[in-house]
């Protein structure tokens, strides 16, 4: 029998108690200090790993902590630090490119709005939301990387395919207070039990919950 949206939503309230419960250390797992470095990081973690990118910022960050920095960089630069995230070319400009933008339409603040931040290159809507979320506390939407987005799918949550497509579906069933640590539980499970090719089933705490 189709789940009705009501049952859904019920099942998911039960699934967030249930997260918070098992997971509550859950946390962005980029480190950073200050919006700018979330900024730069989350745009480093495209088709890369929060742990591949949590070694090389420290030396991006000391070699360039403001915004000016990455604006006046040289691109040779950054590839040469960024090197092992994959794709460093592109990201390359696209750091120093979000850096440009910053300087020369916000002042060098990174902006607070998804319009804003979206504007800047190598900027998405997912790392909009986690910038937003993580940063600064606002709730303008739930981050949808592919640990997400599979869970999401297993749990029944959603038949999207696409990020937007799931993010939006889990907008209607995730509470707005918990959409910022939403997906930081979903990450830790993904990780630690609901893993791609082999959930440890017998282990989860979402026995009952889970459709597969």
């Amino acid at each position: 029998m189709r789940e009705s949206q009501s049952a859904r939503v019920a099942r998911t309230k039960t699934i967030i108690q249930k997260l918070k419960r098992y997971y509550p250390e859950a946390h962005c797992a980029l480190h950073h200090h200050g919006p700018l470095q979330l900024l730069m990081a989350t745009i480093l973690s495209a088709q890369c790993t929060d742990e591949r990118v949590n070694k090389v910022t420290p030396e991006l960050f000391a070699r360039f902590p403001t915004a000016v920095n990455f604006a006046q960089a040289s691109l040779t630069e950054i590839e040469r630090i960024i090197h092992s995230t994959g794709f460093f070319r592109s990201k390359a400009k696209s750091l120093k490119g979000a850096g440009q933008v910053i300087v020369e339409k916000f002042a060098g603040e990174v902006p607070r709005t998804v319009e804003e931040l979206t504007s800047l290159p190598g900027v998405g809507r997912k790392t909009a939301n986690v910038v937003l979320g993580n940063a600064f506390g606002l709730a303008h939407g739930i981050v949808v990387d592919t640990h997400v987005k599979r869970l999401a799918f297993r749990l029944g949550l959603t038949r999207q395919k696409t990020p937007e497509l799931v993010e939006r579906d889990l907008l209607k069933l995730v509470p707005k207070a918990d959409w910022i640590q939403f997906s930081h539980w979903l990450i830790f499970h993904g990780r630690q039990v609901c893993k791609a090719r082999r959930p440890i089933c017998e282990k989860c705490p979402l026995e009952g919950l889970c459709p597969h």
